[in-house]
């Protein structure tokens, strides 16, 4: 009793400190089980020296003796067998636990929450999502689409799992990656003075000129902003990329876009690009998630397909 008597006089500190790790009591049970300090070894892929001093250290741990070991083999004692039937119930209790985060992680990969900016997900986003769905058919995606403002503000408050934005900067409280490069050109049906023009727009000129807008907020917005120095003249502001070529194609006004929008539309003569000079308009594109929670299961696929 001299050993038990210390050990509860030294009970003070965590519980965890007190009681053996569940790789030791996975021990104890399989000795009992199998009547041999080797044959549980094996069982449990470690060496027999090795899980003769991990008894040892339980029985110091707990400062009783726990097995006796003999050349027939290894049996129990009293008290062995006593801890061994709370060892069971702490094992079982872990493999519940175990078995419920697992169901957690199922549940988290099951679905993905994604938050992307009008034109990556007018353009690129479809794409990315059926090579995932060739890798992980039983994820359920769900897509937020809107600005890049509001894209990092869903990222942000956990309303999704992954965000892709346009803009020049990352908010803070966001990590990212670049995934791809754009530019945005300024673009007018073939009927428009514009389309006919020999020389280059100047960026003065393109300041003062009313234009078919994304929104303020929107990544293109704040490309086009920063790039003359000042805010855009707006003719017509329009909250998706699609509502500002429909416009542009109808002859309402030039229009800035993404390359990536237009190229049928350049194809097919529906628009016409215009040469600017003088005004820098290439712009990242960028997958983004909360600082320092680095996508896992599904998002941490889907930022890889991005970038394959």
């Amino acid at each position: 009793m001299g050993g038990v008597e210390r050990q509860g006089q030294a009970g003070g500190g965590s519980v965890a400190h007190r009681v053996p790790d569940l790789g030791a009591l996975e021990l104890l049970l399989a000795v009992a089980r199998l009547g041999s300090l080797g044959g549980a070894a094996r069982e449990l892929g470690i060496t027999q020296p090795a899980a003769s001093s991990r008894i040892r250290s339980m029985e110091r741990q707990l400062g009783v003796a726990l097995v006796d070991r003999s050349p027939r083999g290894s049996r129990l004692t009293d008290a062995g067998a006593l801890v061994t039937d709370w060892a069971r119930r702490i094992v079982a209790a872990a493999e519940a636990f175990d078995a419920g985060a697992q169901a957690l992680r199922d549940r988290r990969d099951s679905r993905l929450r994604v938050a992307a900016s009008m034109t990556i997900a007018e353009y690129l986003l479809p794409g990315w999502l059926l090579a995932l769905r060739a890798q992980r058919p039983d994820t359920a995606v769900s897509l937020l689409a809107g600005n890049s403002t509001a894209v990092a503000e869903r990222v942000l408050s956990d309303e999704a799992d992954l965000g892709f934005v346009e803009g020049l900067s990352v908010p803070t409280g966001l990590d990212s990656v670049v995934i791809a490069h754009d530019r945005l050109i300024v673009v007018t049906a073939p009927g428009h003075p514009w389309a006919r023009r020999r020389r280059p727009l100047e960026a003065s000129e393109l300041a003062v000129t009313p234009l078919i807008l994304r929104e303020e907020g929107s990544g293109t917005r704040q490309v086009l902003d920063t790039a003359l120095g000042g805010l855009a003249r707006p003719l017509i502001e329009l909250s998706s990329t699609t509502a500002v070529k429909a416009a542009a194609v109808s002859g309402a006004g030039p229009a800035v876009l993404s390359e990536l929008a237009v190229g049928e539309e350049l194809a097919m003569r529906r628009l016409v690009r215009v040469p600017v000079e003088g005004v820098s308009l290439a712009r990242d594109l960028r997958a983004v998630w909360p600082t320092g929670h680095r996508p896992v299961g599904p998002a941490r696929d889907l930022l890889s397909l991005t970038r394959g």
